[in-house]
């Protein structure tokens, strides 16, 4: 008789796939509730229904929880990871900045990732991995350049804004913010017990989210179906499956190999928005889906230098 696979191994076949499908949707709840809601008023109640959605399940299963220092560790790691980034990001395009710009921002990330853990954690790629994360960076920004056109020609509306500079800040910090978020989720934070720390994790987005929308003001909600629906969907699917499962092989793989993912999710987003706003869909996009797919598959064929040498 065939033994059943382990969930582990199970989780670690199919995580990679779930996680960009899940990702991808976070660009399309954005522009669903931007009628409804304010982003960061929106975010604590997404954090704050995740943080209790994970707290129930850690509580109900007896998960051991983050006690004394590595308690706060955890705060900063959510508010880092998701906090900061989401309510930066969603500041920064409010303040004018293009979407499609801060997606070729967020982008980034991998690059940033895969740089930074070489030199913290000795995850060296090889040079076919850094082909491959180029490649994925120029699939993103094919399937970016009509919102990049779009920007440089001026087409977002006038209304008074932050100075540019600063909303560009601002953005970079959000990107940075992510990156940090992941590589601390490498350190010893790795050896809690993710139900509880997702909890606590969560509750650490909560309370920057909290704090930006009291310094913003922020009060907007318009109670409607299509903001229940998208808050249900970011508490269970965004901050539920799909944070955790980044956080997930992040700790049982290498940093650059797992955020590699993250060149799908804007191609994945054009194709939704395709689908569910009937927004155009280019060829350029659709090449660039390709690259960003070919580039995906290098990047994530390959083992990196550090982990050769430890098989060795």
């Amino acid at each position: 008789m065939r033994a059943q696979p382990q969930p582990s191994t199970m989780l670690a076949t199919f995580a990679p796939a779930l996680f960009v499908v899940l990702w991808s949707t976070g660009f399309v709840v954005a522009r669903a509730i931007a009628p409804y809601a304010d982003p960061n008023l929106f975010l604590l109640a997404r954090f704050g229904g995740t943080a209790a959605l994970f707290a129930a399940v850690a509580l109900a299963t007896r998960a051991p929880w983050p006690r004394g220092r590595d308690l706060g560790k955890h705060l900063i790691a959510g508010a880092l990871l998701q906090g900061v980034y989401l309510g930066a990001g969603y500041w920064a395009v409010a303040q004018g900045l293009s979407a499609g710009v801060m997606a070729l921002l967020g982008a980034l990330q991998p690059l940033l990732t895969a740089a930074f853990a070489a030199r913290l954690f000795g995850e060296r790629p090889s040079q076919q991995r850094w082909m491959g994360l180029a490649l994925g960076l120029a699939g993103v920004v094919l399937v970016l350049v009509p919102k990049l056109q779009a920007a440089v020609q001026g087409t977002a509306s006038a209304h008074d804004h932050a100075h540019p500079l600063l909303v560009v800040i601002v953005a970079v910090a959000a990107v940075g913010s992510i990156t940090a978020g992941t590589l601390y989720q490498k350190t010893s934070l790795a050896l809690a017990d993710i139900r509880s720390a997702s909890a606590v994790q969560n509750a650490g987005a909560a309370i920057v989210a909290a704090l930006l929308a009291l310094a913003l003001g922020e009060h907007r909600w318009i109670a409607s179906a299509t903001l229940w629906v998208s808050l249900a969907w970011a508490i269970a699917m965004l901050s539920g499956a799909g944070v955790t499962l980044l956080v997930w092989m992040v700790r049982h793989g290498d940093a650059a190999r797992a955020t590699a993912l993250l060149f799908l999710a804007p191609p994945l987003a054009a194709l939704e928005s395709w689908v569910l706003f009937g927004e155009t869909l280019l060829p350029v996009q659709l090449a660039g889906f390709g690259v960003a797919l070919a580039g995906v598959i290098i990047a994530r064929s390959t083992k990196t230098a550090g982990a050769v040498a430890r098989r060795a």
